[in-house]
């Protein structure tokens, strides 16, 4: 009912604004199973992912899958055994077994015991617990063998779950979407962003021979026999679990190469067979993006692993080195510019926004989904970058300055710690513009691209904190900008910048309201290769400007790079 009454522009801002949360989701109503999901309780902080091999065999009739997962760890804190393993309902774990590693001499670590563990599985609190046998030399791996008819997805990618669909010649056509929801909800892990396989993993389909199965990180092996087809994927990079995505259809392939930062990268492309011509078209774009973002944040993270961008039954994803596409091969956004400036035609929306995650998201990971405004905030900023890197700076100004007709200041971005909550979906645009703002503030164009890259390497494959990121801007920039990450990330006003020119004096009476306790934002203004920058505070100041400072002072300018309100008395 909704959706009939809304316009279409609005239905597109309503579903980015979902931010890929789950429909229907009550405000702060926190459960136990919340908790087990977002927070690393006693029976999930003593063991360190090392490495995912995963198996599934999907029935796209019955719309059910069976598979087992080997979870390879470590123990980085003694004194423990039991281990929580995260598994959504309806799905239901058939066994686990334990595999105890050695170090033998030149072989390296070899499994010494292989041993079946009584489990207890609560499909209340979607996990299951079990006791490890005592550790030697840390490392050991378990067997995960399960089954089941999997949450299905009814809104993807907003409302996540296994997508059962048919292309239009009446083919099966399969994926998956969890992001928020989680990847437990079709197959069993430590299902906790701050805990990525340090050692990569493996995805290995079972489909039937007429299809071709696509995941992450390159093809290692395909084996067909008694009308079943094999493919086995193998990702080498660490990769948080939501980004691991089986895609499953009539696929046919056709690859690239560009030289990049890192050498010669590998560029592969996986979409329906009857859509070969319009994708061999579109995603020549690919390789611009690709181009624009090494040089605003470093080398393309991945190159042991490709890119490679995957039709998907859905709009799109930032699955890692297999970017899902479903933006119908159209510019902008399913055709629509969510700027309304004009400039977000020029591009495909989600061939750039969901690369763009391959810096933010993949390469860095919130340890938090708190702390989503990493991924979303900063990757919704690469579209500026990237209009601006093709189309000049006033560009990019200009689409950056459109992206706020879609922020509305509701909830603050970042959500709520340990209970896997991401704030509001004004991550997206609002983070874009604070972004914008503080680079803007910052006044160094050189500098903040060295920010970026520099985000980039020093936080290379990790996942990190919002302090973290913070403080690393902060600490480049020169200036502390916590009070701004406040404004921005932690409260739901707009600063509001209260002036008064005095053409007379020569002087300008300012100050910032409606922010949170010592705002302090500095705002820099140019013109005709002159300069001037200003120091509000939260307590009135006046300061006298000569003649050429009172023609620099441009409210309209300050309007457009800062996302602040200005109130001229």
């Amino acid at each position: 009912m909704m959706i009939k009454k809304c316009t279409i522009f609005a239905f597109l801002l309503l579903l980015i604004s979902f931010s890929f949360a789950q429909l229907g989701e009550k405000k702060n109503a926190f459960t136990h199973a919340d908790t087990l999901r977002g927070s690393l309780n006693e029976n999930r902080d003593w063991w360190d992912v090392l490495r995912y091999d995963i198996t599934v065999k999907p029935d796209f009739n019955a719309k059910t899958i069976e598979g087992k997962v080997v979870v390879s760890f470590k123990e980085i804190k003694s004194g423990h055994s039991k281990i929580q393993i995260d598994l959504q309902k309806p799905l239901i774990i058939d066994s686990i077994t334990v595999e105890i590693f050695n170090f033998k001499g030149e072989l390296g670590i070899i499994p010494v015991k292989q041993v079946s563990v009584p489990f207890s599985q609560d499909t209340s609190l979607n996990v299951a617990y079990f006791n490890f046998p005592k550790l030697k030399n840390k490392l050991a791996s378990f067997i995960v063998y399960y089954h089941g008819k999997p949450r299905e997805a009814k809104f993807p990618p907003w409302d996540g779950g296994w997508i059962w669909k048919k292309d239009k010649n009446g083919n099966p056509w399969m994926s998956v979407a969890c992001q928020g929801l989680g990847a437990s909800a079709w197959y069993p892990c430590k299902d906790h962003q701050s805990d990525e396989p340090d050692n990569g993993a493996s995805l290995s389909i079972l489909v039937p021979d007429s299809l071709v199965a696509v995941a992450n990180g390159r093809l290692e092996a395909t084996n067909k026999e008694n009308g079943w087809a094999t493919y086995k994927w193998v990702v080498k990079n660490p990769i948080n679990n939501y980004l691991i995505i089986p895609t499953i259809g009539k696929y046919v392939n056709f690859t690239d190469t560009m030289m990049g930062e890192k050498g010669q990268l590998d560029e592969s492309f996986w979409v329906l067979d009857y859509n070969l011509d319009k994708a061999k078209e579109q995603f020549k774009q690919a390789k611009l993006m690709l181009r624009a973002f090494e040089y605003w944040f470093g080398p393309y993270p991945f190159y042991e692993d490709s890119y490679k961008l995957v039709e998907s039954p859905h709009l799109g994803m930032e699955h890692q080195s297999a970017t899902a596409y479903g933006n119908q091969f159209k510019n902008g956004y399913l055709g629509r510019d969510l700027s309304g400036t004009g400039w977000g035609l020029k591009w495909d929306y989600i061939i750039v926004h969901e690369s763009g995650h391959e810096w933010f998201a993949n390469n860095i990971t919130s340890k938090d989904i708190a702390d989503m405004w990493v991924h979303e905030g900063i990757t919704d900023y690469s579209e500026t970058l990237f209009t601006e890197y093709y189309y000049g700076k006033e560009a990019g100004n200009d689409y950056n300055y459109g992206q706020r007709r879609g922020i509305r200041n509701d909830e603050t971005i970042i959500g709520k710690y340990g209970v896997n909550k991401e704030g509001s979906g004004d991550m997206y645009a609002k983070g874009a513009n604070m972004m914008h703002t503080i680079r803007h503030s910052i006044h160094n164009d050189s500098l903040f691209r060295e920010i970026l890259r520099g985000l980039g390497k020093t936080f290379y494959h990790q996942t990190v904190t919002t302090g973290q990121i913070e403080s690393f801007i902060s600490e480049h920039a020169g200036f502390n900008y916590g009070k701004v990450f406040d404004q921005y990330l932690r409260d739901i006003r707009i600063p509001v910048l209260e002036l008064r020119i005095d053409s007379v004096q020569h002087s300008i009476t300012y100050k910032w309201s409606n922010c949170v306790d010592g705002f302090n934002l500095p705002l820099r203004m140019d013109k005709n290769n002159q300069s001037l920058t200003l120091f509000p505070e939260t307590k009135e100041k006046t300061t006298v400007l000569t003649p050429d400072q009172m023609q620099l002072v441009d409210l309209k300018l300050i309007d457009r790079l800062y996302y602040i309100k200005i109130k001229q008395q």
